[in-house]
């Protein structure tokens, strides 16, 4: 195919699609092609969809892209430029400054605006769109100064609970606003989820302290005498405070330039294109969000990504088709996980869902398949979208297992471990396959992800994909006898352990120092929990002291355990499941007092369910009282030690059962590790306490004490191996300590002890060698790093009730902190509340949260 004379191409707007339509038709031009670029926006081109991260610390620096696509000699930038009108018949723009510039192609990249609602008050000081940088960088400042002069934290409200709406109340919390989010509809990110997901994600939403109030509808915003904000007023009548608010209600397409050049547009908006990106104007092309395809227009950066090759390559002379939209989206926001891809919502006849929930772990997921379940259509994950990237790639194709493969938790049916075949679309945003990472690899010399990325573009966009990615690129460089990286994340290039070793030798105590000067980028949602670890253990903080309460996972926020209907549940410490009959009066009283329901657990505590966030407080202060301190069930970390009642009153007995595993749970309680930590100790062979299947299991004889390590239950049980025999009490205090902390210093991320001792290189005799011949000259620092821990010990939740600060963030609803959420109800059944089902909340037969359950026996 002949190649088309060179000639002058005018972009009509400098956003991420025009910065990626530059680049694309550059890259394959020869030295005759002339392009020019003219943006309104002050900024050159920057990453909208990190803008989140301002708010982060970074800076306008950080967010642009590539500085090189422009500043290539054969473009002309025209920063803060608007194209006033176009010429179609001279075939040139005029911008408003009075420049007339011709073209032979002109590609409209103009994107779309923030759509404002038509009610009064919106121009109120205090009321801001989330679009660009000036928008972020206004809000910023305005929170700042605001906050100041009424010398006392905002409370914010977002209108609007779509992705965007989230990312912008992440934002106001992040500035320590206390924020909700409005949304018209029944559910968060309508557009995306069904019912169940959307009940997902509000439950996670509010577990970060972030109130969502639904189906309200926005009338008018109420303003003091100065003009400022104070509220919002709603349809049913209702009020809510105000300080500041958020307006996230959609875009629109910014067509106005192509109507007045008369160019065919939708009557929903946007510039009517072909699959070639060409407009009713054979010389006029349109990408990105001003486009509309089928009629339709999105604002998602992989279908602009798409529209921008596409239509670099037909200028070009080449070939290439827009293939459609692709509406995979997944949430950027630290603590909660959220991706929806495909035909979530099964609207392709005969269409199967496959669900699994899991309300104790707060997840919600859903595939859906073609109506023979081979066909992957689509899905929603809520809670844990780390099948995402496995998933998206087989988007339209075989499965190629056992739906479950893919849902359950990991230790469940085992996902397949075949190879992504090469059409497969691994990267979305820059519709890049698995063939091309592949080829980046062997053809190209990439060594590592960032060398694929910066070749490929693949995970360079949302980086939801990164995770594929990588095991493609460690699969490929493994094959071809290279070494492979085992880098933490795209913002690590070093691993778990050697992180931890990072941290523990530096002596640095904040995730911004650490990532500084060991990393890059802002953290994202595999590397903040890993360091909010690795600092617990080295440096001893409370989770929610400073910025350590921005990198905690969901459970962790407010230090209880979410669960389906969005109450927590309380699971206070009884060590080895010794508890007075005092401490057993004042848990049921406790529990009778708040209308809790009560559980004996597997590891012999008492949980208490249906504790309404605003009540956990009140709750842990009668049980402080009382002597009791946190559980930790809502953490990786020492969870229990089982023990049966030993010699002390079994006639089998040989050894204080009890009694050690009481001595090993004070001495081990509040240690985080990679993953959660369960103990067991039984006084004689016949072993009731089951120790065999606990990661440390601890079992009585004659002789001593017999140590088991790396045993689990759970989907994939194992039992434990034997690491020593006959050990005194010293010697086993000694020999456990050394192992917990070996494990901790080199386990990889989420990686629970049984798998790690496997992994381990040289396994249980290498490990009897480090923790009894001191073989690695390292036992001196593992025995001071228990030591720290032991003599810094604090129960999180006393030194909490301790901190008015701390205490701010446990209220259902900022603006009312002692209102119950009314979404929440119970009915009695065995004599104890539980949640209402759906159809006995529809027949008004239930308790609703606030009020008092009268429960006959």
């Amino acid at each position: 195919m002949l190649r088309p004379a060179p000639r002058h191409i005018v972009v009509a707007g400098a956003g991420m699609v025009a910065h990626r339509f530059v680049e694309s038709l550059l890259s394959r031009a020869d030295d005759a092609w002339r392009v020019t670029v003219v943006g309104e926006e002050p900024h050159a081109p920057y990453d909208r969809v990190a803008l989140t991260s301002f708010f982060a610390g970074a800076t306008d620096e950080d967010l642009a892209l590539d500085a090189a696509v422009l500043a290539d000699p054969r473009v002309r930038f025209l920063r803060g430029e608007t194209v006033s009108r176009i010429d179609r018949t001279r075939r040139e723009i005029r911008t408003a400054a009075g420049d007339r510039i011709g073209y032979d192609d002109l590609v409209l990249a103009t994107g779309s605006y923030a759509a404002r609602l038509a009610l009064e008050g919106f121009d109120h000081t205090g009321c801001f769109v989330y679009r660009t940088l000036v928008d972020v960088a206004g809000l910023r400042t305005f929170v700042r100064s605001r906050s100041a002069a009424l010398g006392r934290r905002l409370s914010g409200v977002v209108v609007g609970g779509g992705l965007l709406g989230l990312e912008a109340a992440g934002a106001l919390q992040g500035m320590d606003v206390d924020c909700t989010v409005v949304q018209s509809g029944d559910r968060l990110m309508s557009a995306q989820l069904d019912p169940p997901g959307g009940a997902a994600l509000r439950r996670l939403i509010e577990a970060r302290g972030i109130a969502v109030r639904t189906e309200s509808i926005t009338t008018r915003v109420d303003a003091d005498r100065s003009g400022a904000v104070r509220g919002l007023e709603f349809a049913d009548g209702s009020w809510a405070a105000a300080d500041v608010i958020v307006f996230t209600v959609g875009v629109r397409p910014r067509d106005e330039l192509a109507r007045r050049a008369e160019l065919e547009c939708h009557p929903r908006g946007g510039v009517v294109i072909d699959e070639h990106c060409r407009t009713s104007d054979p010389h006029i092309l349109a990408v990105g969000e001003v486009a509309s395809f089928e009629g339709a227009c999105v604002g998602l950066v992989a279908p602009g990504y798409a529209m921008a090759e596409v239509a670099a390559s037909r200028l070009l002379g080449g070939e290439g088709s827009f293939p459609g939209y692709d509406l995979s989206t997944k949430l950027k926001l630290s603590g909660v996980d959220v991706a929806s891809f495909g035909d979530a919502f099964a609207a392709t006849p005969g269409a199967l869902d496959v669900v699994y929930a899991d309300p104790v772990a707060g997840v919600y997921k859903k595939l859906v398949l073609s109506d023979d379940a081979t066909t992957l259509l689509g899905g929603i994950l809520v809670g844990d979208a780390s099948a995402y990237g496995a998933l998206r790639p087989l988007l339209g194709g075989a499965l190629g297992a056992d739906p479950a493969a893919y849902l359950l938790p990991e230790g469940g049916t085992e996902a397949p471990s075949g190879e992504l075949p090469d059409a497969a679309l691994v990267c979305s945003c820059n519709s890049v396959t698995a063939g091309t990472i592949r080829a980046a690899v062997h053809d190209e010399g990439c060594a590592d992800v960032a060398a694929v990325k910066a070749c490929t573009r693949a995970g360079s966009a949302c980086g939801s994909c990164l995770t594929s990615v990588k095991k493609i690129v460690t699969t490929e460089l493994a094959r071809a006898g290279q070494s492979v990286s085992n880098a933490l994340c795209e913002h690590f290039d070093l691993s778990r352990r050697e992180l931890f070793d990072a941290v523990r030798v530096s002596g640095l105590r904040g995730f911004s120092a650490v990532i500084e000067r060991f990393g890059r980028g802002r953290g994202c949602d595999i590397c903040k929990p890993v360091l909010a670890s690795i600092l617990s253990t080295l440096v001893g903080e409370h989770v929610l002291a400073g910025e350590n309460a921005t990198l905690q996972d969901t459970n962790d926020h407010v230090m209880a355990n979410l669960q389906k209907d969005g109450s927590y549940s309380v699971v206070p410490r009884i060590p080895g499941g010794e508890v007075t009959p005092e401490g057993l009066l004042a848990i049921g009283q406790v529990a009778k007092d708040f209308g809790l329901y009560t559980k004996i657990t597997g590891g012999q505590r008492i949980d208490m369910f249906g504790a309404r966030l605003e009540q956990l407080p009140a709750i842990w202060r009668r049980l402080v009282d009382a002597g009791f301190e946190s559980g930790q069930a809502y953490g990786k970390s020492l969870r229990t030690v089982k023990s049966c009642v030993g010699s002390t009153w079994c006639r089998y007995g040989v050894q204080d059962a009890v009694g050690m595993a009481v001595r090993l749970e004070l001495r081990y309680r509040g240690l985080r590790s990679p993953h959660k930590l369960k103990l067991g100790v039984s006084g004689c062979a016949r072993e009731c306490a089951e120790a065999r299947g606990k990661d440390i299991g601890v079992i009585a004889t004659e002789a001593g004490w017999n140590l088991y390590v790396g045993g689990n239950g759970g989907f994939t049980p194992r039992h434990a191996v034997l690491l020593a025999e006959g050990l005194d009490d010293g010697a086993l205090l000694q020999a456990v300590d050394r192992f917990m902390m070996y494990y901790i210093f080199t386990a990889d991320r989420l990686q629970r002890t049984a798998p790690w001792l496997e992994e381990l290189e040289g396994g249980i005799d290498q490990l009897r060698r480090v923790i009894f011949e001191d073989g690695l000259g390292i036992c001196a620092d593992l025995d001071a790093a228990m030591a720290r821990h032991i003599d810094s010990y604090e129960d999180e939740w006393a030194a909490t009730l301790a901190d008015p600060e701390k205490l701010r963030r446990f209220a259902s609803f900022v603006n009312a902190p002692a209102t119950p959420d009314p979404s929440l109800a119970y009915t009695a059944e065995r004599g104890q509340p539980r949640p209402a089902t759906a159809a006995e909340r529809a027949s008004e037969s239930v308790l609703i949260a606030g009020t008092t359950l009268e429960v006959r026996r």
